[in-house]
């Protein structure tokens, strides 16, 4: 029994030290950063590299503010994620519950075009969306961020999925009690695929707030460029002031730690059930 117990113990302690390197390796990069956002210039590109700052430097936070307009730019990411989030949310819901739950004729060849669009690359869509919003005139403005971003076929083939799965005796009865195919689909259906909804929003959040290639076509004045593609502008063509690149950095990356740990739960669960619905 006693074999047994440090065979047992012995298996969990080797568990335990993988999952703490993982964890060390994940972490590690963030540590750099912030280390790094804490020295000299000098110090950050001096060759062999050090660990640790030899002095704390806390000047390079400050003057992120100044050497671009941050704040603006934070408010341009904030636009454009939350309208990218929201419209997949609406959008991606509509369809998905039309496609899963609602008989019209080619609903099935429809739908695999949908899905076809996750085969094109979205680069290749860069040039026929830039030209509709040239021709709308929302070149330099925040709508031209998340507009084009407002639909998803992979959000839409996810949120069919949780609406495949539940059962239709829901919508039957609520059919009994006189309620319409948007009642049934705003009251009964969409709380009942919630974790499929807040992983969508922490995906489209994430892929909104880092997306860079966009953003740089269509927005070139920096005061209307997201913190993405603002921070490219601190990589000088002679000498980059790393440091100030890195604290600003890490200050954009706060906004989607802390949404992912608020959302960490439900986003765990839609992505383990996204896959064995329907």
């Amino acid at each position: 029994m006693r074999d047994r117990l440090r065979r047992v113990d012995g298996g969990a302690v080797a568990t335990h030290l993988l999952l703490s390197l993982g964890a060390l390796v994940m972490v590690f990069p963030f540590l750099w950063q912030l280390l790094t956002a804490l020295k000299t210039l000098p110090e950050a590109v001096h060759v062999p590299t050090t660990f640790l700052p030899e002095r704390w430097n806390w000047a390079s936070f400050k003057e992120v503010f100044t050497a671009m307009p941050y704040g603006e730019m934070l408010g341009n990411s904030v636009i454009n994620t939350v309208g990218r989030t929201v419209g997949q949310l609406v959008f991606c819901s509509l369809a998905a519950y039309a496609f899963a739950r609602m008989r019209f004729r080619g609903k099935n060849v429809l739908f695999a075009l949908f899905l076809s669009v996750l085969l094109v690359p979205s680069s290749l869509l860069i040039l026929p969306q830039y030209d509709i919003i040239q021709r709308l005139g929302l070149l330099n403005s925040p709508p031209a961020l998340f507009l084009p971003g407002m639909f998803s076929a992979f959000g839409t083939f996810m949120l069919r999925q949780f609406f495949l799965a539940l059962p239709r005796e829901l919508e039957e009865a609520a059919r009994i009690d006189g309620a319409g195919p948007f009642r049934i689909f705003w009251s009964i259906m969409l709380p009942l695929i919630r974790p499929a909804l807040a992983a969508l929003a922490v995906i489209t959040a994430m892929w909104s707030w880092n997306d860079l290639l966009w953003p740089l076509v269509v927005n070139t004045d920096p005061a209307k460029m997201p913190i993405s593609a603002g921070l490219t502008s601190l990589e000088g063509q002679f000498e980059t002031n790393y440091p100030v690149m890195m604290a600003g950095s890490l200050i954009a990356s706060l906004p989607m730690i802390l949404l992912y740990l608020f959302l960490q739960r439900h986003f765990v669960q839609g992505i383990a059930q996204s896959g064995t619905k329907g």
